[in-house]
């Protein structure tokens, strides 16, 4: 039997059904989903984990023997090797947490232990146990075994994590490499019959990663969270790369911060090329505005010197009409970091064009989205690609011409490697095969590999000089004159910019011309899309990290918005650790990590070289930091008030913040004067900032509420405020009281306490039927029941428009709708499975 191991269950679904003759027996073996199928007379089965099957984790303790020195001590108790510096203290030591008699705990998180924490040896724990029990069960019987996750750093982590697994049970079963870069049948075919032998080395890249930023993340979280351990958000989280990542966002902050406006003046003058004098009644066909050839007066006086030379002007004359013909070159193809830059200019933030493209790849749409090439491999077939796409009709037209127009030839970028391709369509999709985001995503993918295959774009531009007494005016205009990549690639593409005809010598109306003061602007913030560029840039993180670093600052609450702003609180963490230990704060030692990290995958040290020098400067990092500690709490204290204020309390006067529960998370608002205070409100669910505006109605304070997928909206805090209040509905009969013979309403409603809407019966002591409704939209009762289970049928009208549904969560209807929804995307990906033949020529 041979056995399949991937990274995860579709990947393994995905393999089976493509390189299976007869469609695969889905099968199990304890609790984990296995596929079967038979090839040449020979057994394969594909199992797939889920993602990493182990995680690296400290151990619990440290102990201290003089004739054997340091040892970590598992949870089991096995005793392992530890170097630790012969400058940290050793025992005895009196029993007071972390320390015991002979050593120091770990897993509290005490201040004390940190420099130990630091050189703690490092194990490898069972993180999924049922997906290990049944590899080591299936590896038992297995003749030979193929690694197929992805063929990445992480991905030959978890390969060779899996690998470790199976050699506990089986010693002598041969072991390859399937490395892949589509779930397309051409590309699963080619790996499996050009299967290679296990990359130790990148496996090691891989690990050396995941033990340094443990060491990084819980020293330097633990840290921040114990100098003050209080508030809105309590974990002060920090990290490796999310540190540095977030001093970059700060630095631009402190530079707007530090900018001095200053004022200049800006003319604009009004023409029209279809009358010889001014003014003119209105706006003509040919009118049009142009700019002073000072693009910014900085002076005032003379600004207004302009202004007073060209009053009561009417006519100016046309003194020069250029025209230049520039070209605009097609796009190279996309790597991981240009895909998340484009996306984010479309509205897809880094953290979700990642998840949309893992999902695209996994359902055979696109190629591995994590890569830095950019240039297309010889192998890969490009006539075959634009002609498996051709089948979505927006592409079809475009692909035949360019397939009519001789070889094709593409673009190359900078980077060139040899692991996967560049990121390219791999089956054709319609926007009835995919969500309206997913194919948002698959569009921009399509189109972009279409480009790179185009010629380039002429851009004409027009630019002409005109005089009003003596004051010069320059009117441009730009016409796309030869579309080239453009007529499939729209993205960034300007309006064009017609400039009516004009002859030299000419003499045209003058319609006035306006004066305005304005004032130079801070440097712009950082948008998602630009971070990830500045980060590839200064080697901060890779491809496969870049978006979820970003997304933990969101997390975390060091960020907000978009374009990016640092909260107070990640402003204090920055300045706290730039002040006392800048080292954390720099890209640099980060990035010679990295450095350090890729010569681990070329062979040239080893990871436990490279993870000894990371502890070694943490280490210095954090004796600068430990004597400061009441600094840093101090800063971080009042950062955390700042960002929670919300405003004053109507009882006691202190602030109103907003908090977390420690049961159950959620969030509300809590005067500070608790316990003394017992002040609180409710809060809805959603993405919530406190906003300066009191409610018009009662001058409470209010909060800016973004839910899921919706709009942001200004709330009043006061659930009693007349602002949110709604009226009760009744929607129908109670089915419950119904079956006993009652004639009771069900009413839609509001909970002042919980805010949380829900259709309750007004018999609910007795019948207890409740059913929840959408937190937002406006509840318009029908005279329908459901025909599953007769809940009365209720209409939401919200921005989105209005939906009907059955508030019955339990409904028996829904589990048939989910069924029906699963068999007809299991048809869809069957049908396109059939058809997908692009991928990686042979």
């Amino acid at each position: 039997m041979k056995l399949i191991v991937t990274e995860k269950n579709d990947a393994a679904v995905k393999i089976a059904d493509l390189l299976g003759v007869t469609k695969p027996k889905a099968d199990k073996v304890f609790n984990t989903p296995v596929y079967r199928f038979d090839v040449d007379g020979e057994e394969w089965v594909t199992i797939g984990l889920r993602g990493h099957i182990l995680e690296p984790d400290f151990t619990p303790s440290l102990i201290y023997k003089k004739r054997g020195g340091w040892s970590g001590v598992t949870a089991e108790g096995e005793a392992v090797p530890a170097v630790l510096p012969a400058a940290l203290p050793v025992p005895p030591f009196k029993k007071k947490k972390p320390f015991t008699a002979d050593g120091v705990e770990l897993k509290g998180w005490k201040m004390e232990a940190l420099p130990y924490l630091i050189y703690a040896p490092i194990e490898k724990l069972p993180k999924e146990k049922d997906i290990i029990r049944s590899l080591k069960n299936l590896a038992k019987k297995a003749d030979s075994i193929v690694i197929a996750t992805d063929f990445d750093r992480e991905g030959e982590l978890i390969g060779s994590d899996a690998l470790a697994c199976c050699r506990e049970v089986n010693a002598t079963a041969p072991v390859s490499r399937a490395r892949y870069s589509a779930f397309t049948k051409p590309e699963i075919t080619h790996a499996f019959a050009n299967l290679v032998p296990m990359d130790d080395d990148l496996a090691a890249a891989g690990g050396s990663r995941r033990d340094i930023d443990l060491i990084w993340g819980a020293v330097l979280t633990r840290y921040l969270t114990l100098v003050k351990f209080a508030g809105y958000g309590n974990v002060r989280s920090s990290g490796r790369v999310q540190t540095p990542t977030l001093a970059i966002i700060v630095e631009r902050e402190r530079e707007r911060m530090a900018f001095v406006p200053e004022d200049y003046w800006v003319i604009r003058g009004a023409f029209d090329a279809g009358a010889t004098a001014g003014p003119t009644p209105g706006e003509g066909p040919e009118a049009f505005e142009a700019p002073h050839a000072t693009a910014r007066f900085k002076v005032e006086a003379e600004a207004s010197a302009a202004m007073g030379h060209v009053a009561g002007a009417t006519s100016a004359r046309v003194v020069s009409v250029e025209k230049k013909k520039r070209t605009v070159a097609p796009p190279v193809p996309f790597n991981t970091t240009s895909l998340m830059a484009a996306a984010s200019a479309e509205g897809i933030s880094p953290a979700r064009c990642m998840r949309i493209a893992e999902s695209l790849y996994m359902d055979g749409y696109i190629s591995y989205p994590r890569v830095d090439n950019t240039v297309y491999p010889d192998s890969l077939d490009l006539a075959e690609v634009v002609n498996a796409i051709a089948g979505n009709p927006a592409y079809g037209p475009y692909c035949r011409e360019l397939l009519a127009a001789g070889p094709l030839k593409a673009t190359r970028g900078k980077t060139e490697t040899t692991d996967h391709p560049p990121i390219y369509p791999t089956a054709a999709a319609t926007p009835d095969d995919l969500s309206a985001a997913d194919y948002k995503l698959y569009n921009l993918i399509a189109r972009r590999f279409l480009a790179t295959l185009s010629g380039p774009a002429t851009v004409e531009g027009t630019k002409v000089t005109l005089d009003v007494a003596g004051e010069p005016f320059v009117a441009k205009g730009d016409v796309l004159a030869v579309p080239g990549f453009r007529a499939i690639y729209p993205y960034g593409l300007k309006k064009d910019e017609t400039l009516p005809a004009m002859a030299e010598g000419a003499t045209i109306a003058f319609n006035g011309a306006t004066c305005t003061k304005k004032q130079t602007e801070p440097p712009a913030r950082y948008s998602q899309g630009k971070l990830v560029q500045e980060m590839e840039k200064l080697g901060l993180g890779t491809k496969s990290t870049r978006a979820s670093i970003i997304e933990r600052l969101y997390q975390v609450k060091y960020v907000q918005n978009d374009p990016i702003e640092p909260s107070q609180l990640g402003i204090a963490v920055i300045e706290a650790l730039d002040k006392f230990a800048p080292h954390i704060t720099h890209a640099e030692m980060t990035a010679e990590l990295e450095h350090s990290m890729d010569r681990i995958a070329e062979g040239a040290v080893t990871k436990a070289e490279v993870v000894e020098k990371s502890r070694q400067l943490l280490s210095e990092q954090l004796a600068t930091l430990m004597p400061h500690s009441e600094e840093v709490a101090e800063a971080l204290s009042d950062a955390v008030a700042a960002d929670a204020y919300v405003g004053p309390c109507p009882k006691c006067g202190k602030d109103l913040q907003l908090r977390a529960s420690h049961k159950t998370k959620s969030m509300f608002i809590g005067c500070a004067g608790w316990p003394d205070c017992d002040v609180t409100f409710p809060l809805p669910k959603g993405k919530i900032e406190a906003v300066p505006e009191k409610c018009p109605t009662c001058g409470m304070p209010q909060v800016k509420v973004t839910a899921f997928r919706s709009k942001p909206r200004t709330q009043c805090i006061d659930p009693n405020c007349p602002t949110n209040q709604e009226p009760e509905v009744v929607v129908g009969k109670c089915p419950a009281c119904a079956a006993k013979g009652l004639d009771k309403q069900l009413i839609a409603r509001r909970n002042p306490r919980t805010l949380k809407r829900s259709v309750t019966c007004e018999n609910f002591d007795e019948c207890a039927t409740r059913y929840p409704l959408p937190q937002y939209g406006d509840i318009v009762p029908t005279e329908e029941v459901c025909e599953h289970c007769g809940a009365p049928m209720v209409v939401i009208k919200t921005a989105r428009g209005p939906w009907k549904l059955c508030p019955n969560f339990d409904c028996p209807g829904k589990e048939e709708e989910e069924k029906a929804k699963a068999e007809k995307k299991g048809a869809k990906g069957s049908a396109k499975r059939g058809s997908a033949g692009s991928g990686r020529g042979k």
